[in-house]
């Protein structure tokens, strides 16, 4: 009787196992008074940075509580108001992105984290920042000339010594100081990978045989990722070649004409949005192959929950993904994912139990 109890034991764990979603999913809610939100930052540390909003042009830079009990924290000072937003946040918990400053315009911001005011403000006209690294090295972009957006990377003390990177958008920058980003506007830009010391040496990413590109994360490797057009004039999540020598791959979308890729770990793990043959958009974590064997995440998640996964914006090393979809109710609320155990691991967690008691 023991052992086929025991057997049916195995059988009902490993099948239970074998249903489990690869994705738990966290609400982690807004601000008091703020129904909406989104995560675009996640460390490694599972510490998670975004906004929360009621519209566009009403939103707040927030530290979200990665448990999803809403201690989420308001960041800003005084003498900023809405909108702000912080974009990034490193392994040792900076947080950087970007506020309004009462009757000075944006600032380019390194927020408090205690959402206590001791903010730095990194530039003295226009500006933001994007991203931030583990040496504290910040990156975005102001109008250091009239010809417009200037890439930027920021003196993270406030004292003014910031660098001109030309012209363009900094985006990222990883540990090794390696910065991407693009030059030009929707319709000419150009994926970039940026001379960190400002002479001008930077290296155009190429496309997909179209005419633009954008580059939007780069991991400790040199990996690369974002989007560009291809010779037929759709956009498609891209993998980019470091040298410049136009060795992209297409991370193709989910069966639609469309996609873009956000971040990359530095497991080479890649997620943005992709659109399926219908039009719809979805959550989106891409093979890094260029293969075409792209996963919704939607359909790695409990269906029963009622989310709908719609922009994944970042991913830790851990494989956690941040981002922003439909929550039951049906608000826009910013999500965090966490993988469940692997069904393998639960069945010789299984085995192991039955085991002990048998020797029991």
């Amino acid at each position: 009787m023991r052992s086929k109890s025991s057997a049916f034991l195995v059988l009902l764990l490993v099948s239970t196992a074998l249903a489990v979603p690869a994705y738990n999913v966290i609400d982690l809610s807004a601000l008091p008074s703020y129904t909406k939100s989104t995560a675009y930052s996640i460390n490694n540390s599972g510490q998670i940075v975004g906004t929360a909003f009621t519209y566009a042009s009403n939103s707040w830079a927030t530290l979200f509580d990665s448990s999803g009990s809403g201690n989420n924290v308001k960041l800003g000072t005084a003498v900023s108001i809405p909108p702000s937003l912080a974009s990034s946040i490193n392994d040792n918990g900076q947080i950087v992105g970007a506020a309004q400053i009462v009757s000075a315009g944006t600032r380019a911001m390194v927020f408090d984290p205690t959402g206590g005011g001791n903010d730095i403000i990194l530039s003295d006209s226009w500006s933001v920042a994007t991203s931030t690294n583990n040496n504290d090295q910040i990156v975005g972009y102001s109008p250091i000339s009239s010809a417009g957006a200037r890439a930027t990377l920021f003196d993270s003390t406030g004292g003014g010594n910031n660098v001109d990177l030309g012209d363009g958008y900094a985006r990222s920058i990883n540990n090794n100081g390696q910065i991407v980003g693009y030059v030009g506007g929707y319709s000419d830009a150009r994926a970039i990978l940026f001379d960190s010391t400002g002479i001008g040496n930077n290296i155009d990413l190429g496309t997909l045989g179209g005419s633009y590109s954008w580059a939007y994360s780069i991991n400790d490797i040199g990996q690369i990722v974002g989007y560009a057009q291809n010779a037929l004039g759709n956009n498609y999540a891209t993998l980019f070649d470091i040298t410049g020598n136009g060795n992209n791959i297409n991370l193709g979308a989910l069966g639609g004409d469309r996609s873009v890729a956000y971040s990359i770990n530095n497991n080479g793990q890649i997620v943005g949005r992709a659109y399926d043959a219908s039009g719809l958009k979805w959550a989106t974590l891409f093979d890094s192959s260029g293969n075409g064997n792209n996963i919704n995440l939607n359909t790695l998640i409990d269906p029963g929950l009622g989310w709908l996964l719609i922009d994944a914006w970042d991913i830790n090393d851990d494989g956690w993904i941040v981002g922003y979809g439909r929550n039951p109710a049906g608000l826009d609320r910013a999500f965090l994912l966490t993988p469940v155990p692997e069904p393998a691991a639960c069945l010789l967690l299984a085995l192991g139990t039955i085991v002990l008691r048998r020797r029991a």
